[in-house]
């Protein structure tokens, strides 16, 4: 049976891979089917809004949210393990 840290280590480990999924479904033009893309878009959506505004995307397009997002996650994990 898992304790509370391992359900919260693992609740961080499904949305760290889902955001890497988002990042490269914004890559790669695929046909995958709407809503696929609609839930993972919603799922990830309201955390990295909050680091979009630490970090606004740059005029150029390029957007830091999800690697801060991801670096952030990677850290909640590592101080959960001590």
């Amino acid at each position: 049976m898992l304790n509370i840290n391992g359900i919260i280590w693992m609740s961080i480990e499904i949305i760290y891979w889902i955001i890497i999924a988002r990042v490269f479904l914004s890559w790669i033009p695929i046909n995958i089917s709407y809503q696929i893309k609609s839930i993972i878009y919603n799922l990830t959506e309201p955390l990295l809004e909050l680091f979009r505004k630490i970090i606004p995307t740059f005029k150029s397009g390029l957007d830091l949210s999800p690697m801060l997002a991801l670096i952030t996650l990677k850290i909640l994990q590592a101080i959960l393990v001590f």
